[in-house]
């Protein structure tokens, strides 16, 4: 007849199971530090860009500005670097949520894209040099970040 564990038994191995549990959790994840970085920083990018498109989704649809800043009487090129930005940032959005490599590269088309516009077409948006010196920052975040969670991984 097989002998039956007592609670004592019990609760001796769940211990250890738990304690096992935790360092090899704690081993792993100090090997992928910078990978988890990189996620934690496209989620965060994720978020901005759902606010940065979403921005531009009230442009198009009138919900902030007012008769004089309405839509349809921007020039049209202001249209349609409107209405890019609007669909391109809520597609980056999602891919940069779920830590895809197209989320990122649609991410960095939005980036470089946004820094063309404000500094070759400054008639477009108003040539803000803060905006690209912003995306600037974050393009420089993300190669670093990217470079050091590569060191990571084995060849």
């Amino acid at each position: 007849m097989p002998e039956i564990p007592s609670a004592r038994d019990l609760a001796r191995d769940n211990a250890a199971m738990s304690i096992a549990a935790m360092s090899s959790d704690r081993r792993e994840g100090d090997e992928n530090v910078w990978t988890r970085r990189l996620v934690l920083f496209l989620r965060v990018m994720a978020m901005l860009s759902i606010v940065k498109g979403l921005y531009h989704w009230a442009q198009v649809t009138g919900f902030i500005g007012g008769e004089d800043d309405a839509f349809e009487n921007q020039a049209m090129a202001w249209q349609a670097a409107t209405v890019y930005f609007a669909v391109i940032e809520l597609v980056a959005a999602v891919g940069l949520w779920l830590a895809t490599p197209w989320g990122a590269v649609v991410w960095l088309t939005t980036v470089v894209s946004m820094a063309v516009i404000e500094l070759m077409f400054p008639g477009i948006y108003g040539g803000n040099l803060v905006v690209v010196a912003g995306e600037a920052v974050m393009l420089a975040a993300y190669l670093v970040l990217a470079w050091m969670a590569a060191r990571e991984r084995p060849p």
